[in-house]
């Protein structure tokens, strides 16, 4: 009698390749999600869904590159999951939010955002690094589309934390967004944290420090985005003048090299 062979989706030796692109499905999910409540108005989830795709997007990788699960067809739907997440769903967002109000110019600086949006994700893909400038891994090339995405949002996520300051946020949104398209697409570089070396001892405040921000995000969600978007934005002049800082000492060792042949 013939043995009947056990019904598997995908083979034991494929399975690795799957919970990447699960997370990356998940992620283009939350995306489109967040259109929706963003046209019952629902803004405050709408913003919350932006933050968890951005948590997947920055764990997909990850994952894939810990369990040897990285492919070409991965590196393809993240870059079209990037594009509906980051891209798409806040402007959409915004639109609905404040930039219709601005009729046709509000409309062109939603197109104008996903443009630079894609842009920049193009660019990325072909994006290659030289092993014998492997130091450029840390730093991105213009804004990433999901701290892009963030951004963006400040003003609407400024108005969702009930702050009381005298000033209306929300009118700079025009004006944020084109900012935000334009570091979309700059060479502006900017840290994008993929090797940070830390010492085993100090390993202990690192977690707690993710524990913390962890808790604030649950119990202070929009006061504790602000203040990372803010902080994102400060740290940008500091990325740049410490590109620039690696970048001459790179040049400086090539010169010496060429002195010594």
């Amino acid at each position: 009698m013939e043995e009947k062979k056990p019904f598997k989706i995908v083979s034991t030796k494929k399975s690795r390749y799957v919970l990447p692109s699960v997370l990356t499905i998940i992620g283009v999910c939350l995306g489109i999600s967040s259109i929706k409540f963003s046209l019952d108005q629902n803004y405050s989830l709408a913003v919350i869904l932006i933050l968890f795709a951005a948590l997947l997007d920055g764990l997909d990788g990850r994952v894939a590159r810990l369990i040897d699960g990285a492919t070409e067809f991965g590196k393809e739907l993240d870059s079209l999951t990037d594009f509906v997440s980051f891209g798409i769903a806040p402007a959409f967002i915004l639109y609905f939010w404040e930039l219709k109000n601005y009729g046709k110019i509000g409309w062109a600086i939603t197109l104008i955002f996903s443009v630079c949006c894609v842009l920049r994700l193009a660019r990325f893909n072909l994006t290659k690094i030289n092993k014998e400038e492997m130091w450029r891994i840390n730093f991105f090339e213009g804004v990433p589309s999901p701290a892009g995405a963030i951004l963006v949002l400040l003003p609407l996520i400024f108005e969702l934390t009930n702050f009381q300051i005298g000033f209306q946020f929300r009118s700079l949104t025009p004006y944020l967004a084109i900012f935000v398209s334009v570091l979309l697409i700059s060479k502006v570089p900017t840290f994008s944290f993929k090797k940070i070396s830390i010492p085993r001892k100090l390993t202990i405040f690192l977690f707690l420090g993710i524990g913390i921000i962890s808790v604030l995000l649950i119990f202070f969600t929009f006061k504790t985005l602000l203040f990372m978007g803010v902080g994102y934005l400060l740290l940008i002049p500091i990325s740049f003048l410490s590109y620039r800082k690696k970048n001459a000492n790179k040049i400086l060792v090539e010169d010496e090299h060429e002195d010594i042949l």
